[in-house]
This record gives structure tokens, sequence and C-alpha cells, in this order.
């Protein structure tokens, strides 16, 4: 990943580390997971929902990548664990590639390490970003 700031808005800062604290609760079985999310959000820069630029990835946010190695590209949607469903493309922020994506920029390349080797998505558009359509509490 780049290893400059990433933007997270105050509103999705909150409620990943409510989320990450109850998931660690729970017991769940993916702790990596969780402690490299609570790394991205250490290194954020955080601010106002109504602040957030357009072109950043938010939560909820519908996200068009390109795989920089194949060229497939894939839309997906940023979520919350429980609202994840692989079927229609929307990704858990838990989730690699979900952590990956947070908070970065169209035009962006990001870092999604897989168990055959790290990949390189390029973020190309964002087709939706509540803060940007005025959705401020999704």
């Amino acid at each position: 990943m780049l290893q400059g700031a990433i933007q997270v808005t105050s509103f999705d800062m909150n409620r990943l580390f409510a989320m990450i604290e109850q998931l660690r609760k729970n017991g769940f079985r993916e702790d990596g997971n969780l402690s490299k999310l609570e790394e991205e959000l250490a290194r954020s820069e955080e601010v106002a929902s109504e602040k957030v630029a357009a072109d950043v990835v938010t939560m909820n946010s519908r996200v068009l990548l390109r795989d920089e190695s194949s060229g497939h590209e894939m839309v997906c949607t940023l979520v919350f664990p429980v609202d994840a469903n692989a079927s229609e493309n929307r990704i858990s922020v838990v989730a690699p590639l979900g952590t990956a994506i947070l908070g970065y920029r169209v035009g962006d390349l990001v870092d999604w390490a897989m168990p055959g080797g790290v990949r390189q998505y390029k973020i190309l558009e964002i087709s939706y970003q509540p803060e940007a359509a005025g959705d401020f509490h999704l």
C-alpha cells in the first residue's frame, strides 16, 4: 500500500473502532485483519464528513478497480462485515481488499496481499460516495 496518509471521516472512524472492539469481544477469528485495519486507521487523517473529497473511498462507496497485472476491472462496494456479500461484490472493510482501499483516492494504486502474492489495483472511479451524495449517515 501507499505509505502516505489516507483520509477517513470522523463518522466512519468512530464506527470502525467500535466495530473492531465488538468483533474482538465476540472472538473474531481473523484478528490479523483487525490489526491491519487498526494500523490503517492509526495513520489516517481524520476529516469531517462534510469536508471529505468526493474522490476518497469512504464506507459504502462504490468503486471501480483495475488489477494492474491482468487489466481485469471490477466494481465493489466497501461495507461493514454484516453487509458483506461476495455475490454482490459487497466487500467487508475487514477483508484485506476492503482495508486496502479505505481512505485512498481515485488514481491511487493499492496493494492487496493474496495467498499467491501481492496484487496491485488502481482505483479508477468512485461511482457513489455517500458523503458526496449528501448521505452523511450511511
